[in-house]
């Protein structure tokens, strides 16, 4: 998880994303970011997030960020 909140940090600095939980709902993220977030995470962790995913619940803590991350990489 230490590696999610590295590249959210890269992505938004300033941020203490280790307790956040409305990181997309809450607006800290914008669609640009998102975008940004979601390549990062195709890179590092070799996965492909499909349409699926694509919710805020999925991205709005770096604990739903890890788990959607593991969901993936043992499908």
């Amino acid at each position: 998880m230490d590696r999610i909140i590295e590249i959210l940090s890269s992505i938004k600095s300033g941020v203490d994303f280790a307790n956040e939980d409305q990181i997309v709902s809450g607006g800290i993220l914008d669609s640009i970011d998102i975008t940004e977030l979601i390549t990062a995470l195709e890179e590092e962790f070799d996965i492909e997030i499909g349409m699926e995913y694509m919710e805020n619940e999925n991205f709005d803590s770096v604990e739903a960020i890890w788990d959607m991350v593991q969901e993936l990489q043992e499908a």
